[in-house]
């Protein structure tokens, strides 16, 4: 924890000078960007893979004549097709799991008075007047939710909710333009698929929550996360 404290100290000191009274909060954002490249050949990869799913509907929708009436022995052979052709569908889930370290690294961060037995100062930074520590619980305690911190807040949640809209009607376009994508009972190409599928285009939401429970700081790493996340599929999945 004291290594990743003293990274993002030097973040912030490095931002200084462009940012001033926010370089703590500009530099959770430049950290939050580095950890996205580092994921991002990973994310193409997910995108090739969708691709591959869906260059291998014919065969599945082969299958599916030829095993119509029989649905397990239909699943086992989706399943096989998927592993002969080194096609997961699942592969775009590991680009959000990777990150996961990082997310908690940061939560912890700024949810620790001390740090390596000394006082954490980065508690004490601000994004103009919400500390970077403290939570929307917090702001509305604060002046209210238009109140100074409360209106940093009201801001996050302004800008979430677009960016959400964004990757809901990206992703049920995404959705209906894979055809390998499962349908729903007993039409459903890979098991347990449906679920997930119905719940995909209402993830980006989910930040909203997050925004209102976490320290603020943990709270940026997510929105700009979710806003790197909608504009990377808009690129790749075009």
């Amino acid at each position: 924890m004291s290594v990743f404290a003293s990274l993002v100290e030097h973040l912030a000191d490095l931002l200084q000078p462009l940012f001033g009274a926010f370089a703590a909060a500009a530099a959770i954002v430049l950290f939050t960007a580095l950890v996205r490249l580092l994921v991002h050949p990973l994310s193409r990869a997910a995108a090739r893979g969708q691709k591959a799913r869906a260059a291998l509907q014919p065969r599945i929708a082969e299958l599916r004549r030829k095993h119509g009436r029989d649905p397990e022995k239909l699943q086992r052979a989706v399943l096989e097709l998927h592993a002969r052709e080194k096609v997961s569908p699942l592969s775009g889930c590991l680009p959000s799991l990777l990150q996961l370290p990082a997310f908690f690294l940061l939560y912890h961060l700024f949810s620790s008075e001390t740090i390596g037995g000394r006082t954490n100062e980065l508690l004490g930074h601000r994004l103009f007047e919400a500390p970077l520590g403290g939570r929307w619980a917090d702001a509305l305690g604060d002046g209210g939710a238009f109140g100074g911190p409360g209106l940093v807040y009201v801001g996050l949640f302004a800008v979430v909710a677009v960016v959400a809209w964004c990757g809901y009607q990206l992703s049920r376009r995404m959705t209906a333009a894979d055809p390998a994508m499962p349908a729903t009972g007993e039409g459903e190409r890979v098991p347990g698929l449906g679920a997930v599928t119905k719940v995909m285009p209402f993830m980006s939401f989910l930040t909203l929550v997050t925004v209102a429970v976490l320290p603020l700081a943990a709270a940026l790493y997510m929105v700009t996360s979710t806003t790197w996340s909608v504009a990377e599929r808009a690129v790749l999945y075009r």
